[in-house]
Order: C-alpha cells, then sequence, then structure tokens
C-alpha cells in the first residue's frame, strides 16, 4: 500500500525529490477465488521510472 492518494500525488514527490518520471508501468494484480477458474482482478500496480535531474 503506498502514502499517496493518487497518481499526482506520487508524480510531484518524485519531482520534488529531484527526478523526473520518463515511464510508468501498469501491471495488474489477480487473486485467485474459490469456485472460479479464472482469476480476478483486484487492483492495479503503478511501477515509475525516474531519472535524476541534474540542475
Amino acid at each position: 500500500m503506498s502514502d499517496f492518494k493518487s497518481i499526482d500525488e506520487c508524480v510531484d514527490q518524485i519531482k520534488k525529490d529531484g527526478y523526473m518520471p520518463v515511464k510508468r508501468f501498469e501491471k495488474p494484480v489477480f487473486q485467485e477465488s474459490s469456485g472460479k477458474e479464472d482469476p480476478e482482478p483486484v487492483r492495479q500496480e503503478i511501477i515509475f521510472e525516474a531519472v535524476r535531474v541534474e540542475e
């Protein structure tokens, strides 16, 4: 679980820390339910790749 309530808050913190987001990955997280054949998506995991900003 993340401390951020929105993606914008996360990106703002990345920039505040001196980095620039260059790539964003979204990965679905699944959970298996008893009695069902296919796993169900329960949430989306978002991962940012960032580079240090030179000033």
